[in-house]
């Protein structure tokens, strides 16, 4: 009985060295040739192609605004960005609303109207679907999916957009991917060292991708967790 018993404590100490050897993180995307990886962070994308947030939201492309002029029900309407950056309104045209905030595009088509259609017009504008700003949440998260940014986002607060992390997640395997200039760029981040003040939290910028690893140690220990009554382990162990 004796023999036995360490034989099977042996298994488990082999096995528990195994998984503990798997959490190095996603060697996949290191691996990668066509892949840029940054161990110094991602640089900053082109602010002004792609209206990256700020305190005010910007406006960008394809975003869903609900333009209001207060007592003129037919100048009231929904209109999209087009691929210019512009919409399109009754009486005054073409105006440009990409990299605007709502309240600088309220007075952009107020002072429209004012010329020659409407004395002292009230206007506002509404966001009604963020659809430029986004960012994508994916791999082992709660709620995988793609996020509007209404305003400055961090890496931190994107996951937690997503409902945090699932428990087989590698906290050391959470890659960030960003294109810049044709380039693709990956970084990878220790959630844990961003929470305990240790490295700063990175910003992020409409349509980064956030990948979060699983960790294989987790994994096979979940299964081993489940398959070792199976295999009486526990038992001979434990009688």
């Amino acid at each position: 009985m004796r023999t036995t018993r360490f034989m099977a404590l042996m298994l488990l100490a082999a096995l528990w060295l195994s998984l503990t050897g798997c959490m190095s993180g996603p060697a996949l995307v290191r691996s990668n040739p066509n892949l840029l990886v940054q161990n110094q962070g991602l640089p900053v994308p082109d602010l002004n192609k792609d209206f990256a947030p700020t305190d005010d939201y910007r406006i960008g492309v394809q975003d869903l605004l609900t333009v209001t002029v207060f007592g003129v029900t037919d100048l009231t309407q929904d209109v999209r960005v087009d691929a210019m950056g512009k919409i399109t309104l009754p009486l005054i045209g073409s105006v440009q609303a990409g990299g605007r905030t709502p309240l600088e595009l309220s007075g952009d088509i107020a002072a429209k109207l004012t010329k020659g259609y409407l004395q002292n017009p009230q206007v506002t504008v509404f966001v009604k679907s963020y659809d430029s700003q986004q960012v994508t949440v994916s791999g082992v998260v709660k709620k995988p999916g793609v996020y509007p940014m209404t305003g400055p986002t961090t890496l931190l607060q994107a996951i937690a957009n997503a409902q945090g992390l699932d428990d087989l997640a590698d906290h050391r395997g959470v890659v960030v991917f960003r294109t810049i200039k044709g380039q693709r760029m990956a970084a990878v981040y220790d959630i844990d060292a961003i929470g305990r003040g240790a490295v700063d939290d990175p910003p992020l910028y409409s349509h980064d991708i956030v990948v979060v690893a699983l960790s294989k140690s987790k994994d096979r220990l979940r299964t081993f967790i489940q398959t070792a009554p199976s295999l009486g382990l526990f038992r001979l162990i434990y009688p």
